[in-house]
């Protein structure tokens, strides 16, 4: 397949949807073959603004495709990738969460791995530039805060804010700390709607590690802060800003020298230096670079950044959460 172009279809062209097809359209090794959606007025708009073609049937398109992104509502995610991988034999690109239950995805999972075929689920946050430049650190946290917080809209409020919002962290989480979960408490409470607005957890790992995660769509101001505390090194990243700050104390002389800012550690004679870095953050579309990663993983020359695994694992971690908020509120 890698001499060929794929060809790739949109299911569900809404808010997000339109935007997968905006990148695909642009995208050298695609063909984008067509859209569906249940509203054929927004599907044809959508067709004729980048040119493709409308599908009036969601199966017919999936016929012709090698790959489709599923941009639709949760509870029709199962669905549409089990007819995709199973009838079809398409790789999916699906918008998180990757489905309703644990039990869903693991046979989506299941599938595709016989088939072997891709599931790639659209944790965007995951290649959210100032996220990605701690790859070029060496992390064993210790300790995570994580607070993402919204003003109260009206789109999204058809579900818990756990699994609105807590997802993307819980997702970036694991995949911080490289070890099993241990134990999970949490509580939460409804405000404004009669699902839960406002999420906290306290999640402890098997290594040791311990997150502390709030989630709220009650806020004056949008809030998007992970704070990683490990060993000699502090960080603070603001995923809405793309701003990365990292104290480190280090006796690294090459570190010293190309430090923003330089002060003595505390104790004595101990060479031991706090510095302060800024690290450049590269700009780009996250939503374009994690379909890029999703055709080079189809053509082979990458590896899906969040897989239909990493996905279920914190679809799993989620339900847990509010399960427990569910049951303390009762």
């Amino acid at each position: 397949m890698s001499s060929q172009k794929i060809s790739i279809g949109v299911i569900g062209v809404g808010h997000l949807g339109q935007h997968h097809v905006k990148h695909y359209s642009n995208m050298n090794n695609i063909n984008l073959l067509g859209v569906y959606d249940s509203d054929s007025v927004r599907g044809k708009i959508i067709a004729n603004t980048y040119d493709t073609k409308y599908f009036e049937e969601a199966n017919e398109l999936m016929q012709k495709c090698d790959a489709i992104s599923i941009v639709t509502p949760t509870k029709s995610h199962y669905d549409v990738a089990n007819s995709a991988i199973s009838n079809f034999n398409c790789n999916v690109f699906i918008e998180k969460p990757i489905t309703e239950t644990i039990i869903q995805a693991d046979e989506l999972i299941e599938e595709a791995k016989k088939r072997g075929l891709i599931i790639q689920v659209g944790h965007i946050e995951r290649l959210n530039p100032a996220l990605r430049v701690l790859d070029n650190y060496n992390l064993n946290p210790k300790f995570i805060d994580i607070q993402r917080l919204a003003p109260y809209t009206v789109r999204g409020t058809d579900v818990p804010v756990v699994l609105d919002l807590m997802i993307h962290d819980i997702d970036i989480l694991l995949s911080l700390v490289k070890s099993k979960v241990k134990s999970i408490h949490a509580s939460g409470v409804s405000i404004l709607t009669n699902s839960v607005d406002i999420a906290h957890a306290r999640i402890r790992f098997e290594n040791g590690t311990v997150s502390s995660i709030t989630s709220s769509r009650v806020a004056k101001d949008k809030v998007r802060k992970i704070k990683i505390f490990q060993e000699n090194l502090y960080s603070t990243i603001d995923l809405l800003l793309s701003q990365t700050e990292i104290y480190n104390i280090t006796k690294d002389k090459h570190l010293i020298e190309n430090a923003l800012h330089i002060e003595p550690f505390p104790e004595k004679n101990d060479n031991k230096y706090i510095i302060y870095e800024k690290p450049e953050i590269d700009e780009y579309d996250p939503l374009r670079a994690e379909l890029d990663n999703f055709v080079n993983s189809i053509l082979k020359k990458e590896k899906p950044i969040v897989d239909g695994i990493a996905a279920r694992n914190a679809l799993n971690v989620v339900i847990k959460i509010n399960d427990m908020i569910l049951k303390d509120l009762n």
